[in-house]
């Protein structure tokens, strides 16, 4: 069991949408974390028939309740007409809610009550670092961070698993695309993009469809949680800058099964790529978690030279690589967006293990870099 990051603030009596990828372990959270929780499991596919004939039967369960438990709603998506009894509980008789899902696609697509801002958006995202005790940086490139992947020691069973059943068949199921085999084809090309600038017009080439349907899977991913964008930085100065996001799966173990990295080895060029996903992805975790303002982008001018993460208006600036010593060819693109930002705190994160400053450019650890991150010390 792990003692997840994550803390829910009810202070201001708001109620919660808590939204994250199938597995990320939202469930386990909440039932540990609010033990004392009235729980409704809409995957009881009994349960929930019921509440989808009468949605009022959650009013009546509740209204003449005095104590007005926490009610946690577990998969919300899947009976989202209980929206509007949940806003008469909260607005007659202050009940707080955590509403609890996979995808806010649904409710988007039929504009289901989303209840007027009496409820805040949280996120939850796969395991992170300062979760894991024993926290193995090659566990973690190689298997991703999804609990039971993570633990497991030979996690591309279960990555298989993952894609064939959530990525394929639930997508299906929610008739989210009508040609599912062109969507799997579409997740393979995608993958080849991951933490890539996009350009729909070739992965629309490569998968045979328009850019406009491209355009569309990429939303589907967004909005089901399944993957994110990053975008470029765009206060320019003195360089053009490229304006494409980059896309990244929401986490590394799913962008490996898809582009059938296994087994990945450090020196590699494979590995480079899979250990700048992993650190992007606790980057965008702890932003989320800790609701930083800052946001998370990437700086690169089109002769080429880049830096993988600008973190707020040039505040820190964050090159990654798997390197095991940091070279002066490391850091032509911190050098470089030093100069245009000079108050600018330059990191190189490797698996290097000597920390040092090579000019103004800090080199740290990847051990001591997730440290730093976690205790609030980085930004």
């Amino acid at each position: 069991m792990y003692n997840r990051y994550l803390e829910i603030d009810f202070s201001d009596d708001c109620s919660v949408f808590l939204f994250g990828a199938r597995q990320t372990g939202k469930s386990t959270y909440l039932r540990t974390r609010f033990p004392e929780a009235m729980y409704i499991d809409l995957l009881d596919t009994n349960l929930s028939s019921r509440y989808r004939r009468k949605p009022g039967l959650l009013y009546s369960q509740l209204a003449g309740n005095t104590e007005k438990p926490l009610v946690i709603i577990d998969e919300i998506a899947e009976v989202p007409e209980l929206l509007n009894e949940v806003h008469r509980l909260i607005s007659e008789y202050g009940f707080q809610f955590i509403l609890c899902g996979s995808s806010a696609r649904k409710l988007k697509r039929k504009s289901y009550n989303t209840l007027g801002g009496r409820a805040y958006p949280c996120y939850f995202y796969p395991l992170v670092s300062c979760e894991i005790p024993d926290f193995d940086i090659d566990r973690a490139v190689r298997g991703g961070m999804l609990p039971t992947h993570y633990l497991s020691d030979n996690p591309s069973i279960r990555l298989a698993a993952y894609v064939d059943v959530y990525l394929k068949e639930e997508i299906k199921a929610e008739a989210l695309v009508r040609n599912i085999s062109t969507f799997q084809r579409f997740l393979e090309v995608s993958a080849l993009s991951d933490g890539e600038m996009l350009n729909y017009n070739n992965v629309a080439s490569d998968c045979g469809v328009s850019a406009t349907t491209v355009k569309e899977y990429f939303s589907i991913l967004e909005d089901s949680l399944i993957g994110y964008f990053i975008p470029a930085y765009r206060h320019e100065k003195k360089r053009r800058l490229v304006q494409a996001p980059r896309f990244y799966y929401f986490d590394v173990g799913i962008a490996n099964h898809l582009l059938h990295r296994k087994d990945l080895q450090r020196g590699t060029v494979e590995y480079g790529h899979a250990f700048e996903h992993f650190v992007m992805q606790e980057l965008k975790a702890y932003i989320g978690y800790t609701h930083n303002e800052q946001e998370l982008s990437y700086w690169r001018t089109y002769s080429g030279i880049e830096v993988d993460a600008v973190i707020g208006d040039a505040k820190i600036a964050i090159e990654i690589k798997s390197s095991e010593e940091v070279l002066p060819k490391h850091l032509k693109g911190l050098k470089a967006f030093g100069e245009e930002h000079p108050d600018c705190r330059l990191i190189i994160v490797s698996l290097d293990p000597i920390n040092r400053k090579i000019g103004d450019i800090e080199t740290i650890y990847i051990y001591d870099f997730l440290q730093q991150l976690w205790k609030g010390l980085l930004f």
